[in-house]
């Protein structure tokens, strides 16, 4: 009984390190001297060639054609293919966007930020998937743009760059949506393995990096010493495959609220990072609006419970009763 109640908290472990790990990557890309977009090509770069390699070692290969029909087996494949391509595209606009982000108004700030792509993901899917929207979700809405504005108000006034900051970190929050979606439109075209999946996004992302990174990072485009070389490799492998991975494992062996609880370590590191490590002042307005922008997050990720037979009836019966008086 022990073992197995060991074996049920790997997951919530193996998440919450998964998060700390991205966290810590914010302060990787704070003192490295290479530009935000060239941070995301290298990053990008590094997990596609470690991504290639596992996917060759586990002979990871698109599914084949069933009774014979290659032809729609094909066209699927392709369709995948495409929409993996250009989820990296986003993925690598995010990063670029949240490096650019982290450079004007810090690691903690900008993560916070980032982590609001739920609320984009949520509009997406009710644009494309048709999802129902649910009360909870809108007042999480209310309460994350009153915590924004609380973490806002003090770094506007002592931060010329808090503009650029806020607006990149926000913007790099619907790139991530957008790379989640068309994930997910990948799995619906063709089920694609993960390290192929991932391989896909990592070159998708490195392509659409390559003109950014010339006309914006002039100059800061390669290391400049053998210690940021060796910061952005730990960067490419650490932070975007070996916590991709622990994140990947963890997430469908938990419930959905706990995922969203555990999936605001993220910005919780990143805060303290930002505070204890790189010591920016951050005060207690500050500090109320990044807790209630988390909350909303979190209660952003609560997904509504189907509706029971018994429940959609009583629901009848009670609009009902407005019909019939008309």
């Amino acid at each position: 009984m022990i073992q197995q109640k060991d074996n049920s908290q790997l997951p919530a472990i193996g998440l919450i390190i998964g998060c700390i790990i991205f966290g810590l990557g914010s302060l990787i890309v704070a003192h490295v001297e290479v530009g935000g977009y060239a941070m995301a090509f290298w990053r990008l770069a590094i997990s596609g060639i470690v991504f290639t390699i596992l996917a060759a070692v586990f002979r990871q290969k698109m599914p084949s054609a069933k009774d014979g029909d290659t032809t729609s087996s094909s066209i699927n494949n392709n369709k995948a293919l495409i929409f993996g391509l250009l989820s990296g595209a986003f993925l690598g606009f995010d990063l670029a966007l949240w490096h650019e982000s982290i450079y004007a108004v810090g690691p903690g700030i900008s993560t916070l930020l980032n982590s609001l792509q739920i609320f984009f993901l949520a509009a997406l899917g009710f644009l494309i998937f048709k999802e129902r929207q649910t009360i909870l979700q809108l007042i999480s809405l209310v309460i994350a743009l009153t915590g924004v504005v609380f973490i806002a108000s003090p770094e506007f006034a002592n931060n010329n760059h808090a503009a650029y900051g806020f607006v990149t970190g926000i913007v790099s929050a619907s790139m991530l949506a957008a790379s989640m979606t068309f994930i997910r439109l990948t799995h619906q075209a063709s089920p694609t393995p993960i390290f192929l999946l991932m391989q896909r996004i990592s070159i998708g992302g490195g392509l659409a990096m390559l003109i950014p990174m010339f006309l914006f990072d002039k100059g800061q485009i390669m290391p400049t010493s053998w210690s940021d070389l060796g910061w952005i490799i730990v960067y490419g492998t650490v932070m975007q495959c070996l916590a991709w991975g622990l994140i990947a494992y963890s997430i469908p062996k938990l419930s959905l609220a706990l995922t969203g609880l555990l999936l605001l370590s993220e910005p919780v590191a990143a805060l303290f990072i930002d505070y204890f490590w790189l010591e920016k002042s951050i005060n207690i307005l500050q500090w109320t609006g990044a807790a209630l922008t988390m909350l909303a997050i979190y209660l952003g990720s609560l997904k509504p419970k189907p509706l029971t037979q018994t429940a959609k009836l009583r629901r009848y019966r009670f609009f009902s009763r407005f019909y019939r008086r008309r």
